[in-house]
């Protein structure tokens, strides 16, 4: 506890401040302290309990959108983030993955191995799940890197920052997403150190993921895919992405040649992990999220109301979504 301020310096700061609604240079000239010395004298107040913060409950869920998700395609756990309205992309994201983190976090067991992939709605998420003292998971790259440069959104980036958080390990996956041909996949596969990673992926416990729509492709962003090469993905039935292996409108992986590039987990293991949490704010991806669900890649789902109300408006292919994970969508411990 701080004892350079006086109790009747902090309670006369404090009453001035949030009862009279005097400004803090207002505030530093009555105290007699420098204006740089009020915020202090501020969190000494709530330190010392003198002051105590109530707010009116707010519910930053949507409860009927998510019962409509879930209704809709059979969806094990939907949570739709309510944002502020004409919020920007980057907001979006920010706020969907400050609200998403608190109800995420339960859902990623204690122990066992967690595979992350990439991207900045992730990277929003991730970076906000709080600490819990005895986690210790195994933390698995689930795709290669996307190219040389790696930046905070990349997976390799935010499996590091949660084992620092979290404790346990990181294992990377040490190879490009894409390769040139299957044959140079093939040798990377053979490699012990990536077997080890491979192994890892069948005994996940979670998964934490994004999905991405051909439209607005990180690959594309990132010089790996061409614009030619998406249109002719989506010549072959590709709907969406998750970890650079693509799906059509059902959830199963086109047979391209990409197919035999990528190097990440193998959209059938995903779909045996108990617990795969896709994080995919804004109304944009709606098709490729229905698709992933169709396709029982994901078991829950973190979204924007914007995003949510987009995807209540693709009508589910029939058996949509059937999920494998109960009513709870939990991981057990």
């Amino acid at each position: 506890m701080n004892t350079r301020y006086t109790d009747e310096q902090v309670r006369f700061a404090a009453k001035l401040y949030y009862v009279d609604g005097v400004n803090q240079s207002g505030v530093a000239r009555l105290v007699q302290v420098s204006q740089a010395k009020v915020s202090r004298l501020l969190a000494v107040a709530r330190e010392r309990g003198i002051v105590r913060i109530s707010v009116d409950d707010y519910e930053p869920r949507n409860g009927d959108l998510e019962k409509g998700l879930r209704d809709a395609f059979d969806l094990g756990v939907a949570i739709v983030v309510k944002t502020a309205p004409n919020a920007p992309g980057e907001v979006v994201r920010a706020t969907v993955g400050h609200i998403g983190a608190q109800y995420v976090s339960p859902l990623i067991p204690d122990s066992g191995v967690l595979a992350i992939a990439g991207g900045r709605a992730v990277r929003e998420l991730a970076g906000r799940l709080p600490e819990r003292d005895g986690r210790r998971l195994a933390i698995v790259q689930a795709m290669g890197s996307i190219d040389s440069s790696v930046g905070t959104e990349d997976a390799i980036e935010l499996g590091r920052s949660l084992v620092q958080r979290w404790g346990g390990f990181f294992m990377t996956l040490s190879t490009p997403a894409f390769v040139p041909n299957k044959r140079t996949r093939d040798s990377f596969l053979a490699f012990r150190q990536i077997q080890a990673v491979w192994e890892r992926f069948t005994r996940a416990n979670a998964a934490l993921v994004g999905i991405g729509a051909m439209e607005a492709s990180a690959f594309v962003a990132r010089g790996v895919l061409t614009a030619q090469d998406i249109d002719e993905l989506k010549k072959r039935g590709a709907t969406g992405e998750i970890c650079g292996r693509f799906f059509d409108r059902n959830g199963d992986e086109c047979d391209t040649p990409w197919r035999e590039r990528v190097i990440s987990i193998g959209l059938d293991a995903l779909r045996r992990i108990p617990q795969v949490v896709a994080v995919v704010p804004g109304a944009g991806r709606a098709h490729a999220v229905a698709a992933a669900i169709r396709g029982r890649l994901i078991k829950t789902l973190v979204i924007d109301e914007d995003g949510a109300r987009a995807l209540l408006a693709i009508k589910p292919a029939r058996g949509a979504g059937k999920s494998t994970s109960g009513t709870s969508g939990k991981t057990k411990r």
